[in-house]
């Protein structure tokens, strides 16, 4: 090893004492910690301003934002234990959360609690808890794990590949019950995980093609097996029916769109979740009212989770929207830089994952309320009010700080380098890092 290494601008600096004392050691990245902590400070103020939906239903005007806060300092303390815990260890979850995942997404489809025509959750000691949350994760801990395993020379084993596939595939077809942005958004941070890991073009367009194709002969059999369903008029098959007839009617409005004014349309079951929010884009201007002024939080449906966004940006306007945009893609430039300056593939790819996973939800959030994709539940991470939702960005979060405590060291200045004091590493994940080539 040389006395010296580049940085991130590319200019040689000195690498630190390794006796000295690292900052690196003692706490994560104080960016990452810097858009963890504004973000739940926005959460708090808009979770309040959205809440009215919940008083007019006769709760109290404090509950629903005390209980937030409570879970949000609870996220916070997670986070910051998370935060301690060497990263090789995250390694060993898949065997855990997998299996967990997916039975909790099939007791979720038999059993969950049925909301605007969907089961995506069910409550448990009062807490809403969303399984598609943790699947998410769940993928996102395996595929880093089987991507830096199967490193080699300019490349990804074939094996590794297979099992990515198999594992979207499984997950896909699980989440595509909840709705059918959980499914592409799965398809996207795997895909783009794959290309980060090392993986060819051609085979990631390969495994989108496998996917899309058995995608559609799947849609397929269970169009033709709720039609037989619906004619036994059995409970369950008229919900799938109005599930379906929803979903067709939020994708032609979609696609095909209409010359009425969004103003001048009736409301009507099929849209006015994007009725509401285009009247909130529209009230909000480029300041917005202020939080506290939101006229249609008490008109729209899940104002404080799924399209807490709309709120957003009538409380503070497109200038506001813009500035929680600009966050969550700065958390995923920051892993980006972090990920370049880790040696092993590893953390790499896990805090690449990690904040592909938030931002990218974070992104499909606010396509589907501005009206960009069809209207399906996906709420904003770390800002909507719910418990699943925020369990597990706080654990991302957490994840991620770990990364940069023990894989990279920051000095006073802001420059990345590695960590020198990385010690016994296991085999399975001493791979070097793809992205560092």
């Amino acid at each position: 090893m040389t006395d010296t290494e580049k940085n991130i601008s590319g200019e040689e600096k000195k690498l630190p004492d390794e006796k000295a004392p690292q900052k690196s050691q003692l706490q994560g990245d104080r960016y990452i910690w810097g858009i963890f902590i504004t973000l739940c400070l926005i959460s708090v103020v808009e979770v309040f301003s959205a809440c009215s939906q919940e008083i007019r239903n006769g709760a109290s005007v404090f509950s629903p934002i005390f209980k937030h806060v409570i879970l949000l300092i609870g996220g916070g303390m997670l986070v910051y234990g998370i935060q301690h815990i060497p990263y090789k260890w995250f390694r060993t979850l898949p065997i855990l959360v997998v299996p967990l995942s997916i039975g909790l997404v099939f007791y979720t489809i038999f059993f969950g609690d049925y909301i605007n025509g969907a089961r995506r959750s069910f409550t448990l000691l009062g807490i809403s808890v969303q399984p598609a949350e943790l699947a998410k994760l769940a993928v996102v801990l395996s595929m880093a794990y089987i991507l830096a395993r199967n490193q080699i020379t300019n490349g990804v084993r074939n094996k590794a590949i297979i099992w990515c596939l198999i594992l979207v595939a499984i997950f896909s077809a699980l989440l595509i019950t909840q709705g059918l942005t959980n499914t592409l958004l799965l398809v996207s941070i795997s895909g783009s995980m794959m290309l980060i890991g090392g993986v060819e073009f051609r085979k990631i367009g390969l495994i989108l093609c496998v996917l899309i194709t058995a995608g559609a002969v799947g849609f397929a059999a269970m169009s033709g097996k709720s039609e037989k369903i619906e004619k036994a008029q059995t409970e369950l098959a008229t919900k799938h029916v109005e599930r379906s007839g929803t979903w067709k009617k939020r994708l032609e409005y979609f696609f095909v769109g209409d010359s009425i004014p969004e103003y001048s349309k009736p409301t009507t079951s099929y849209n006015r979740q994007q009725h509401h929010a285009a009247m909130a884009l529209a009230n909000g201007g480029a300041i917005g009212v202020f939080p506290g002024n939101s006229r249609e939080n008490s008109r729209l449906p899940l104002a404080y989770s799924d399209f807490i966004y709309a709120i957003i940006i009538e409380d503070t306007g497109f200038i506001g929207g813009l500035v929680v945009m600009f966050l969550y893609i700065s958390l995923l430039i920051r892993a980006g830089l972090i990920a370049r300056k880790c040696t092993k593939a590893y953390p790499a790819l896990l805090i690449m994952g990690i904040a592909l996973m938030i931002a990218f939800q974070a992104l499909f959030h606010m396509a589907i309320v501005v009206g960009v994709f069809p209207v399906s539940g996906q709420p904003l991470p770390l800002i909507s009010k719910g418990g699943s939702s925020m369990i597990i960005a706080c654990i991302g979060f957490g994840m991620m700080l770990s990364v940069s405590r023990t894989a990279i060291h920051e000095d006073d200045s802001g420059n990345i380098t590695e960590n020198k004091n990385q010690e016994n590493i296991p085999e399975d994940i001493k791979a070097i890092n793809p992205t560092n080539i």
